[in-house]
């Protein structure tokens, strides 16, 4: 299995068990059980590369239909290691969703297995909540969000609902979901 496939299979189960299993995001259930959510594995080392993919990505999600595509997750096994790299690319990421004219339309979400909430210690187990086995960019339908969103009935308290319960997980629970990166 190749490095960019066996990163979209850690992918796919991390969604699956803890995503949904853990109910982190109460909206992802629906459009993964309904095959809305479109995998894709940047084969990019370096953030040039990694753009061009997301560029095509992100036209890619906004020609189909929401009911054929709700949202792509795009895999980046190679060259985002460092978080910080990974921070700027995203901002990059933003910045090219504007000049397309797609701001209140696509919404850039990311993830990454090295991810810290400012100020808490690398180690703290709610940083869980934002990591993802590899640097991960969640393009999301802004109509898609603001249903769910509207069909949530305390959307706000999701942010507190999934600290706590990984707090109750606690490190030993997380490592037990087997979520990592097993390529």
């Amino acid at each position: 299995m190749s490095q960019a496939a066996a990163a979209l299979a850690d992918t796919e189960r991390w969604l699956e068990r803890a995503v949904i299993g853990l109910n982190l995001c109460p909206f992802a259930k629906a459009v993964h059980v309904k095959g809305q959510v479109h995998y894709a594995a940047s084969e990019a080392e370096d953030a040039q590369g990694v753009l061009a993919d997301f560029t095509r990505e992100l036209e890619a999600l906004v020609a189909l239909p929401a009911r054929e595509r709700d949202t792509t997750l795009l895999v980046i096994p190679r060259g985002m290691e460092d978080f910080l790299d990974f921070n700027d690319v995203v901002a990059r990421a933003e910045r090219i969703v504007r000049k397309r004219g797609l701001e209140g339309v696509i919404q850039v979400a990311s993830f990454h297995p090295r991810f810290v909430f400012a100020g808490t210690e690398e180690d703290d187990i709610t940083n869980c909540t934002n990591r993802a086995p590899w640097p991960t960019l969640h393009l999301l339908r802004e109509e898609s969000m603001d249903r769910a969103v509207a069909a949530f009935p305390d959307a706000a308290a999701i942010y507190e609902t999934n600290m706590e319960t990984l707090r109750r997980l606690g490190p030993e629970g997380w490592a037990a979901l087997d979520v990592g990166p097993h390529a």
